[in-house]
């Protein structure tokens, strides 16, 4: 197996847009979505994160941009309740929810989603300024990926 020397810092990540195409670093996979079920007044941003190894660390970090009364209603992922801890806190402008794994926790090999949910001024909501990043360790390496949001449901 081909192995990894530990991630170095790299230019921030403003350098760029983020892409709502999916990154990929080591093990780590991740696709941002709108959940096709959002409407006119609330939303949900779903992040799915696939890995291929177990991760010993995970920390997710999901971020709505305040486009106008954005408030948090709530958040879940697939993987075990207690085996996270779960914050929804304004900051810099922004919704941001975080997930972090428990010390002594891990997260299997698979695809799991975290996802936000919350209230917003009336329409259609543009999700271009959202973004994501997670991190996790797998066989004592540290890998990163982050991202955007695209449309869900075919629209």
């Amino acid at each position: 197996a081909a192995s990894r020397a530990p991630a170095a810092p790299s230019a921030p990540a403003s350098a760029s847009a983020p892409s709502a195409d999916g990154e990929r670093d080591g093990p780590l996979r991740s696709d941002g979505v709108i959940d096709p079920h959002s409407n006119d007044f609330w939303a949900q941003s779903d992040l799915t994160v696939r890995t291929s190894a177990q991760l010993t660390s995970l920390t997710v970090e999901l971020s709505v941009a305040q486009t106008g009364g954005v408030s948090s209603t709530g958040a879940w992922r697939s993987l075990p309740e207690q085996d996270f801890t779960q914050t929804a806190r304004e900051r810099d402008g922004r919704l941001v929810f975080t997930w972090v794994l428990r010390p002594g926790r891990t997260v299997p090999a698979g695809s799991w989603v975290f996802a936000g949910q919350y209230d917003h001024e009336r329409g259609g909501r543009d999700a271009g300024g959202d973004s994501y990043a997670v991190s996790g360790t797998a066989a004592g390496v540290r890998y990163a990926v982050r991202g955007g949001f695209a449309a869900g449901g075919g629209g």
